[in-house]
């Protein structure tokens, strides 16, 4: 266990996280910070922070937009995955399975460092998701994400319906770790 632990905070200097707090206020935008190796974080919502308006290339309509702002009053629960990524190929599934039992919840896929964009497209279609991803090869959208590892794939985020941060998971997740959270945060007046 103190090895996990080591390792986990070596690789947030490693991804450029500093240490501190959960999270801090920047004005009114979210940033993450170590959560010193925490893996599932969850902020109340007097912690929580806007996330910024993601987007990007729609993975699979290229020439089209895809944004947060696309899903107003949504819990958004965004997922970022590669078809590289092992983990991921065992969590896609599961995130389709939250997208057909959350009533209230969008599922957004953000794919990256995918440099053959109809390879990542295949493994969209091969396994049937239905939920839309941003195409992200380059890392650019996710700069946004002030002080996110960005080399902690897969990763999920989980935005309330103000899509300010309510919830980050920095592994592998499956629909029943989620659906819990999802089902309180839609529960939550707007």
């Amino acid at each position: 266990m103190k090895r996990l632990v080591v390792a986990l905070a070596a690789l947030g200097l490693i991804a450029g996280c500093s240490a501190g707090k959960d999270a801090v206020v920047q004005g009114s935008s979210f940033s993450f910070v170590s959560p010193g190796g925490k893996v599932d974080i969850s902020y109340d919502v007097a912690q929580r922070q806007t996330a910024p308006v993601l987007s990007g290339d729609d993975l699979m309509n290229e020439g089209k937009q895809l944004s947060l702002a696309d899903f107003p009053g949504k819990v958004v629960v965004l997922n970022l995955w590669g078809q590289w990524c092992g983990p991921c190929r065992t969590e896609a599934p599961e995130m389709e399975s939250l997208a057909k039992q959350a009533p209230g919840v969008q599922v957004v896929g953000i794919d990256v460092r995918d440099p053959a964009r109809d390879v990542a497209q295949d493994f969209v279609r091969d396994r049937k998701l239905t939920y839309p991803s941003i195409y992200d090869p380059d890392g650019r959208v996710l700069l946004k994400l002030s002080g996110y590892p960005r080399n902690i794939i897969p990763s999920t985020i989980v935005l309330d319906k103000q899509h300010r941060v309510a919830a980050v998971f920095l592994r592998q997740v499956l629909a029943q770790d989620l659906l819990p959270v999802t089902q309180r945060l839609t529960a939550e007046q707007a």
